[in-house]
């Protein structure tokens, strides 16, 4: 998993599209208020690199009241929740998370509360259940759910990362992904290092502690405090190994949980980012046999097999001479593969994405550089959300590295190049930035089964470009009690996406705590 193309859809698709899902247990209400101590203190897990933890020195994290106020926002509730720094220390330093709420609306029996994460790692939970889960979801299931969400540690509103500033952003992203020779190489691998040092010089307390097993724990202290008994889940891409996670250490308060967009624990991160390569290959290509039988398409050919042709062509072309954008920054190949990248993870980009190649073949790249900006969450003053800082973070903490320097990278180029064609060196080179990280990863590849959680139904779409379907495949595997659910089409994860069949599945689960019949396939 590298930190330039994380398992994430762009903010504005994200919200237009509505990625999400949720989940809660089989028989019987899945969550019942008043969850003391003795229900939410017990439990170690066996998730990889979950250290041991002192469950009675986390009681009064468990028994913790919030305050609840206004948001700002109309019909929610925000406050400030506590956990340990190191759930290894838990009677040392304390951090804030931040979480949100908004009530049931009714009719209908309460069914308890329903946290969502759209992914990354590194969005926010609390953006995605404020600007649409809280509002877009389903009627009848904000009708019977309390809407919930919190910030992961080290994302936006919880103790954010911090790396570098709006300009050395800028000048991030623009060094070149490509290396032709070994000075550009030096290039990379020195934007690389310059990032991990910003990250430990700003945020070096934390640094160490953002791990997917440390957020799963804390998602299990945020049940508690809204006294649910189980936890309802709805993730996506990221989202499904953070689900996945609190599965496998808290198998016995495992609620119904979806899982859409899953990513395979199992897999090392060379293995996940070729894979991941694979997946942005087939989208493009499902991209190109649309974009010919379009009037406006901006390769003037029939043949969608020469649309990658011409399309490794331009980011050649602008790697040498990159394209104005009407503002300070050109469009380079970097930020140009990146702006193609942004708009493969929905199919409703495409036509933007068609405009925007378009401007840029014509000398104007600013439309083109306007989706690589929604990618890395680049705001118009020039400032960036955090989401690319704890991405690297969270990422470079769950698995080693894929790569320890660049002969490495160099000697795989082959596979990622068949992996992908257009994509796949610049990906290669990507994978390469945990290898300069400044805290040791603490997790590792491993099977999540999750044995004893009730019924959990995993997504995949058959096109998806960031989470390849055989991953969902591998998970619904893994897990003693996952159930696929199939969506055969284009984009990234498929609930809330225009098949009512996805919708009606998983609306089902969600309210009755019945999975879809194993093997269940979509359009």
């Amino acid at each position: 998993m590298d930190s330039r193309h994380p398992f994430r859809i762009s903010a504005a698709v994200l919200v237009a599209a509505g990625l999400l899902i949720s989940g809660c247990s089989s028989g019987g209400s899945p969550s019942d208020a008043g969850a003391g101590a003795d229900a939410s203190a017990s439990g170690a897990g066996s998730a990889s690199g979950s250290a041991s933890v002192d469950q009675a020195a986390l009681k009064k994290y468990y028994d913790q009241k919030v305050t609840w106020r206004a948001c700002g926002v109309p019909d929610f509730q925000c406050a400030t929740m506590k956990a340990p720094l190191d759930y290894a220390k838990p009677d040392g330093k304390q951090i804030d998370l931040a979480v949100s709420r908004k009530k049931a609306t009714g009719p209908g029996k309460r069914l308890g509360s329903l946290l969502v994460n759209p992914g990354g790692p590194g969005g926010s939970a609390i953006g995605y259940l404020q600007g649409y889960a809280g509002i877009g979801y389903p009627a009848q299931v904000r009708a019977r759910y309390d809407m919930a969400a919190v910030d992961p540690r080290g994302v936006a509103r919880s103790e954010p990362i911090e790396c570098l500033t709006g300009k050395e952003m800028d000048a991030y992203t623009q060094v070149d992904q490509t290396p032709d020779d070994r000075a550009e190489t030096t290039l990379l691998t020195d934007s690389f290092k310059k990032f991990a040092q910003g990250c430990e010089k700003r945020s070096g307390t934390i640094l160490p502690h953002v791990s997917t097993v440390e957020a799963a724990r804390d998602m299990d202290l945020f049940r508690a405090v809204l006294g649910d008994r189980k936890l309802s889940y709805v993730g996506a891409s990221y989202g499904t190994f953070l689900g996945a996670t609190y599965a496998e250490l808290f198998p016995e308060r495992t609620g119904r949980l979806v899982l859409d967009g899953a990513m395979d624990p199992s897999l090392p991160a060379r293995e996940l980012n070729r894979d991941q390569t694979v997946g942005f290959e087939t989208a493009f290509q499902s991209f190109a046999r649309d974009c010919v039988k379009q009037a406006d398409c901006p390769f003037d050919t029939k043949s969608p097999a020469e649309v990658s042709t011409r399309l490794k062509a331009f980011f050649a072309d602008v790697d040498t001479k990159p394209v104005p954008t009407g503002e300070s920054r050109q469009l380079g190949e970097s930020l140009a593969t990146t702006g193609v990248i942004a708009a493969m993870y929905d199919e409703s980009a495409w036509p933007q994405l068609r405009d925007a190649l378009a401007g840029a073949m014509d000398g104007d790249g600013a439309a083109l550089l306007a989706l690589a900006d929604s990618y890395y969450e680049r705001d118009s003053d020039g400032s960036y959300q955090n989401l690319m800082f704890a991405n690297s973070a969270v990422n470079c903490l769950d698995l080693p590295p894929a790569f320890d320097s660049p002969e490495q990278v160099t000697k795989a180029l082959p596979s990622f190049e068949k992996a992908s064609p257009v994509f796949g060196k610049v990906l290669a080179w990507a994978s390469l930035n945990c290898a300069y990280w400044p805290t040791k990863a603490t997790g590792a590849p491993h099977r999540i089964e999750a044995e004893g959680a009730a019924p959990i139904v995993v997504v995949g779409t058959t096109r998806d470009p960031a989470t390849p379907y055989k991953w969902a495949q591998s998970l619904a595997g893994q897990l003693s009690s996952g159930t696929l659910l199939t969506y055969e089409g284009d984009g990234h994860t498929a609930y809330g996406r225009g098949s009512d069949c996805i919708d009606t599945a998983i609306n089902t689960y969600l309210l009755e705590g019945t999975p879809p019949t194993a093997g269940k396939k979509c359009s």
